[in-house]
């Protein structure tokens, strides 16, 4: 799990597989990265780090002497309503971190046109994006506050370039709930050569995110909304506790951002490459000698706390997210010692904005359906 992840996006793809005049753009408001996308592909769903800060405008201009052109990941800026902001790296950069605490409808909407500008979507398009579950009420009250947020035309500066768009739909989900629709649209055989059929299941998908694990009871792809729930518990407790025992290696007074973007890459590359020098080291540490111990306890302490919460109808879990995949071989053994059939969705990251555009897609098509029925 990396912050930045190469794709094969290009800025050409708002030409989505879809087959509606409406494009559609599908957000995942990660807390590590925004991962978004236009099409069903998960390898062209692009991750843009989630640090967002509002800078002048003229110090956002300001890499016209540099010698080529930059990598747009790397250098994500854009003007709107008369302010500038820079997000993922160029943010970090500037001093801001990841905004752990803070509501996901807050720099929503900054976030979304940046994905816009990235695809070069102009015109009309329809979004699709999660929340936490927190509550029946907060959801609705999130939900209905970032729809007003995001529909309507909007006018910016992507990188200089001037782009309008006319946000017609939008759509929010659950977090987690994209998961469960992409698992269902794969053809995984399990052992006995048959695929899993979730909508005739009682499913529990655990998204451990990194502010948040986020834990939906599903019945039929009915979601149970008073036996689910999201809790402040994730990736970002890990950091914290990994950022921890780099102090206690350095052993001085080197004090560790568990927000760093370089030691979130650090900690989710593979084994025996997982070093980091935290700013004021003469050399890097290697986090293998302390990783391997912290990861197999906290996946323990997952474990407790998911199996604490599950319902006792649920047969089958799927695990999703950034911590789903960094935490499955741990939590996996623990869950079929309850009992219980375990998915991991596949590729976790990606899981959730790629089902979600299949839901935007399914929407879309049963409205033009509608359609052309009442005009025959």
């Amino acid at each position: 799990m990396t912050v930045q992840q190469p794709t094969n996006t290009s800025m050409t793809t708002n030409k989505s597989s879809n087959t509606f005049r409406t494009t559609i753009l599908s957000v995942d408001l990660g807390r590590t990265a925004t991962k978004a996308c236009v099409n069903r592909d998960p390898n062209q769903v692009v991750f843009i780090p989630s640090n967002v800060k509002c800078v002048p405008i003229e110090k956002l201009r300001g890499g016209e002497f540099e010698a080529r052109p930059s990598d747009a990941l790397m250098d994500i800026w854009l003007e709107s309503q008369g302010r500038g902001y820079a997000l993922g790296q160029l943010a970090a950069d500037f001093g801001a971190d990841l905004g752990v605490g803070a509501s996901k409808v807050e720099n929503s909407l900054t976030k979304v046109l940046a994905c816009v500008g990235y695809f070069g979507i102009e015109n009309d398009v329809a979004i699709v994006l999660g929340l936490p579950f927190h509550s029946q009420d907060e959801f609705e009250q999130e939900k209905e506050e970032i729809v007003n947020l995001l529909t309507g035309s909007h006018q910016m500066n992507y990188r200089g370039q001037p782009i309008s768009v006319n946000v017609q739909k939008v759509w929010v989900m659950p977090e987690g709930y994209g998961s469960l629709i992409w698992c269902e649209s794969q053809e995984k055989a399990d052992k006995k050569g048959s695929s899993p059929d979730f909508s005739k299941l009682s499913v529990a998908v655990v998204d451990i995110g990194h502010q948040t694990t986020d834990c939906l009871m599903v019945d039929s792809f009915r979601l149970a909304r008073g036996a689910s729930q999201s809790e402040a518990f994730g990736m970002s407790e890990f950091y914290k506790r990994v950022a921890v025992e780099v102090e206690k290696v350095a052993q001085s007074d080197i004090k560790v951002d568990s927000q760093s973007l370089t030691l979130i890459n650090a900690v989710n590359r593979p084994r025996g490459e997982r070093f980091f020098r935290p700013r004021g080291a003469v050399k890097p540490i290697n986090l293998d000698d302390f990783l391997p111990n912290l990861q197999e306890h906290f996946a323990r302490e997952l474990s407790d706390r998911v199996v604490a919460w599950l319902p006792e109808r649920v047969t089958d879990v799927i695990l999703t997210g950034g911590g789903g995949e960094f935490f499955y071989a741990g939590l996996e053994p623990l869950l079929k010692g309850a009992g219980l059939r375990v998915h991991l969705a596949q590729p976790s990251r990606q899981a959730n904005s790629v089902g979600q555009y299949l839901y935007a897609e399914a929407q879309l098509a049963a409205a033009s359906s509608f359609n052309r029925s009442s005009r025959a």
